[in-house]
């Protein structure tokens, strides 16, 4: 009986094979593996030698998988995500127990950080990973296990979610700004002051236009005021004096009860949304991403 070592085709060629079928290119799955166009296709024949099967059918610039092919295909797909789950579990174990977790930059800094000592004192095992971006993570996609979202759940159906706050927004200041322009009396008094406007280029995010109309007044000049792209730029310049913003409650509690921000009015804007702990549905949380999922909930 051949053993399974003469049997089976080496892991570089199904590696191969799995993207030039992915792809239906060789020349897109060189790209992607950093081969050049000839190296696939001499890995793919060589495979398909070694089978005595035709895998493909080579036309002009693209490549379609034969009836065997795709039956192949399939199978090599399946085995090699199987594998790469367990390189990466094995690889997780290997670093300590890190766990990733993909969140905005806002979150990162004005939630996580000044909890992370707390972390540290409940979780002493983990070594926790912030990942932040301008936009939510793909975090199948980059195998990242935990993420946090702002939005509903349906809008995620890939994963599982677990609430960590509502969206509650209402107006904040810096005490510089108060001693020098007075603190607005109504609502329609806190439309002539000088707004600061967040332009999320990515994630969606309220605006003052609707946080007075959820209030019952009106902006007129919605074009007035400074407008920043950045949520941690707003809260430094409202903090700076240099005007009024919006405050999503779970960020600016922090710096509410230490005075660095004053709240302004009290209407709170509620928007039916809420905050989430996500995580994937196509794989199992290690030991320590679920501990660290428990932990953020637990905040809540």
């Amino acid at each position: 009986m051949r053993s399974l070592r003469h049997l089976l085709p080496s892991a570089g060629s199904l590696i191969v094979f799995e993207a030039a079928g992915r792809l239906s290119s060789f020349t897109a799955a060189g790209r992607e593996l950093g081969m050049t166009q000839a190296a696939v296709s001499y890995a793919v024949r060589g495979l398909e030698e070694q089978l005595g099967a035709k895998l493909f059918q080579r036309r002009h610039r693209q490549v379609i998988l034969t009836e065997a092919g795709e039956r192949f295909h399939a199978d090599v797909s399946l085995g090699l995500s199987h594998i790469r789950k367990s390189a990466e579990d094995l690889r997780l174990q290997a670093t300590g127990g890190h766990v990733t977790l993909a969140a905005s930059t806002a979150f990162g800094s004005f939630w996580m950080m000044p909890r992370l000592q707390q972390f540290r004192d409940e979780l002493p095992g983990i070594d926790l990973r912030i990942q932040t971006a301008d936009r939510d993570l793909d975090i199948i996609a980059e195998g990242i296990p935990l993420a946090v979202r702002g939005g509903e759940p349906r809008d995620w159906a890939d994963y599982h979610s677990l609430p960590l706050a509502d969206e509650e927004i209402f107006p904040v200041a810096g005490a510089s700004y108060l001693a020098k322009f007075g603190m607005p009396e109504t609502v329609e008094h806190l439309a002539t002051h000088r707004l600061i406007h967040l332009e999320e280029p990515y994630r969606e995010a309220a605006s003052w236009d609707e946080w007075f109309e959820s209030a019952g007044g009106t902006l007129s000049d919605v074009a007035r005021g400074l407008r920043i792209n950045d949520y941690g730029l707003v809260i430094q310049a409202v903090m700076e004096g240099q005007g009024i913003a919006l405050g999503w409650r779970h960020l600016a509690e922090r710096l509410l009860a230490s005075g660095l921000l004053v709240r302004v009015t009290s209407h709170t804007m509620t928007t039916g949304k809420a905050f989430y702990v996500v995580w994937p549905k196509n794989r199992e949380l290690s030991d320590n991403a679920r501990k660290v999922r428990d932990w953020l909930v637990a905040q809540a």
